[in-house]
């Protein structure tokens, strides 16, 4: 009983609570976008292959997918989370800015991913289309994350 009056009556101050990292703590906001970009990126996938523009020649469990599930379910979740990462970070110009670097280097990622076979586009395919692409989803994610942010959570 004296402990705990003693404990009562210190004038100590409390300890601060601790600061969680940002994934822990944005991880409500961050898993709705994460499932947005991965399921948009594997339906505009399966659009774009069903419509003869791109496919993927080596994939894993090719003979189930025609889409490379390894990246819409891993690859596509990892960058957008560094990409919203990023984003909550910096002012709305070094956004645009992002979205633009984002936009170009994934553009020659695929660029990169066709002289390697592991990706491949009809013949009168611009990387230019896949900029602008990119630049439109890019810009469908951020501005879900930042809604969901500010009203669902």
């Amino acid at each position: 009983m004296t402990i705990v009056k003693h404990l009562k009556d210190s004038s100590s101050q409390r300890l601060p609570k601790k600061q969680s990292p940002y994934w822990i703590k944005n991880m409500v906001n961050l898993i709705p976008s994460l499932l947005l970009a991965s399921l948009l990126g594997t339906y505009l996938d399966l659009f774009f292959i069903g419509k003869g523009l791109y496919s993927f020649p080596i994939r894993p469990m090719s003979s189930i997918f025609s889409i490379n599930i390894a990246f819409t379910l891993i690859g596509l979740p990892l960058v957008i989370g560094v990409f919203l990462y990023v984003c909550n970070k910096i002012n709305f110009l070094q956004k645009v800015g992002l979205i633009i670097i984002f936009s170009l280097l994934m553009a020659v990622v695929e660029k990169l991913a066709e002289a390697v076979g592991l990706f491949v586009h009809v013949d009168g395919w611009k990387h230019l289309y896949s900029f602008y692409g990119y630049i439109i989803y890019l810009s469908v994610i951020y501005t879900f994350f930042h809604w969901s942010k500010r009203t669902l959570f």
